[in-house]
């Protein structure tokens, strides 16, 4: 009878490794955690996987998706109102480069952009209520985290005086990122007219097997003339009154001209999907006159083995770098690709530096982060932590020639499970002043040095070794 039971057993747990490996095998990177889990964890690991693990792109909602994505691209094309940006010096420089580009994001790069960078909080959302108070057609916002507090009443008090004065206000959230947004703030919101719609609620997400998937994007548009993007949500933290964290150091764009028709068309997809209503897409982009000389690319991403253009134009920028990469983030777990373009860059040469917190707002992703800092120090990536407070900026600056700024992670959830949306800016003027933010951040940074970050305790490197087998589930 025992040794029914063990056979019995064995089998079962033979069955859950073939099931994770067989459909895991084109994603080697969660293949990983997702086999540390299960081995560790018997049954209770295996159903996670199966709530939590499964590709999101064999969901028939994705197929859904993808549809409404064509359609708008279609009303876009038809509107023929978006100049794609003219070939100039620069270009001609970097042929190759803005080929990949092209040919890597799903929109093209336009031209009769005007960009300005907003830094930290406070001036970003003085700027964004500022421009809601300006809205005279309609609002609209797609956020991770909505809070009910000190911010998110001004917001609130805004949002409802225009909508009761006959602006058409739309509002995504995600599920897991405003999972604490309290249901009187929702109410208040939809007394005074303004439209609301859940991306993923928790409940739908986990019956679905969707709950590992997050919309992490920060996109406020108004009267489809000018926009916000960039690593700011609403919330008090932001402006630095959590107390474990303190400072908060962020980074945010203003957008006016033609890429915002594409901020645009990113948010009326994700309307259509979490609220299964399509929007015309006439009434939302108007024609817009050329308001500067600034050259735009938006990169959105989304969960799925085919849909990572972000990872890919960020790659796509680090490989076309000769002189410089500048990167900041708030949590660094590269996937393969970035960590080899990284480490090629640097022993190339190249002069590549990374800024990371000193303090994290979570310690298990702290530790998976630094689980991966001793192969960028021992290939000459000088790396760097923020002490002034949280760093929760999200910049790349490649040579004087591009930078990003958006809502993405250099993480393996923003790049591989999350909805994404990065702004790729050309414009030198630009450039300089994300790297006058950066040359900023390094002063109030210590350096990491390779000879005494690898003495650290060896109880330390063996949490990191844990954390970096899991680090794509986190």
């Amino acid at each position: 009878m025992w040794s029914l039971w063990i056979a019995a057993a064995l089998a079962v747990y033979v069955t859950q490794v073939a099931v994770v490996l067989v459909m895991e095998h084109r994603r080697p990177v969660q293949l990983t955690a997702w086999l540390l889990i299960v081995l560790a964890c018997p049954i209770i690991g295996f159903i996670a996987y199966l709530i939590l693990g499964k590709d999101y792109a064999r969901r028939r909602r994705i197929q859904q998706f993808k549809e409404v994505t064509l359609r708008y691209a279609e009303q876009l094309t038809e509107r023929a109102a978006v100049p794609i940006a003219r070939r100039d010096e620069q270009m001609n420089k970097q042929e190759d480069l803005y080929r990949k580009l092209s040919g890597l994001a799903s929109f093209p790069v336009t031209a009769n952009n005007k960009t300005c960078v907003l830094t930290n909080g406070e001036s970003t959302f003085e700027s964004i209520l500022a421009q809601l108070e300006l809205a005279e057609h309609h609002i609209h916002m797609d956020y991770y985290t909505i809070r009910d507090d000190e911010i998110g009443r001004r917001f609130l008090k805004v949002l409802t005086r225009k909508a009761k004065a006959g602006v058409e206000v739309r509002i995504v959230y995600d599920g897991i990122g405003s999972l604490h947004l309290s249901q009187a703030y929702i109410e208040e919101l939809h007394q005074s007219g303004v439209r609301t719609s859940c991306f993923l609620p928790p409940k739908v997400a986990f019956f679905d097997r969707k709950l590992n998937y997050r919309n992490h994007r920060k996109i406020v548009i108004v009267d489809g003339e000018v926009g916000f993007v960039g690593g700011i949500n609403i919330g008090d933290e932001y402006l630095g009154k959590d107390p474990k964290l303190g400072f908060w150091r962020d980074t945010h764009l203003r957008l006016e001209g033609n890429c915002v028709a594409y901020l645009q068309e990113v948010f009326m997809n994700d309307w259509a999907f979490a609220s299964k209503e399509e929007l015309a897409g006439s009434r939302y982009m108007p024609k817009l006159p050329d308001c500067g000389k600034e050259r735009v690319l938006i990169v959105s991403s989304k969960p799925g083995q085919h849909n990572h253009q972000i990872v890919e134009v960020m790659f796509a920028g680090i490989a076309a770098a000769t002189s410089r990469i500048y990167i900041t983030t708030p949590y660094f777990i590269p996937d393969p690709s970035l960590t080899m373009a990284l480490r090629t860059a640097a022993l190339g040469g190249v002069d590549v530096r990374l800024i990371i917190p000193g303090v994290g707002d979570s310690k298990l992703v702290l530790l998976a982060t630094l689980s991966y800092l001793q192969e960028m120090l021992d290939a000459g990536v000088k790396v760097y932590r923020y002490e002034k407070g949280f760093i929760h900026a999200k910049v790349m600056i490649v040579d004087h020639m591009l930078a990003t700024v958006g809502t993405a992670n250099v993480d393996l959830r923003s790049l591989l499970s999350n909805f994404e949306l990065n702004a790729v800016l050309f414009e030198k003027e630009t450039i300089n002043r994300l790297e006058a933010d950066f040359i900023e951040d390094l002063k109030h940074s210590c350096e990491l040095e390779r000879e005494s970050f690898s003495r650290r305790p060896k109880g330390q490197k063996m949490a990191e070794s844990l954390l970096h087998m899991l680090s794509p589930l986190l």
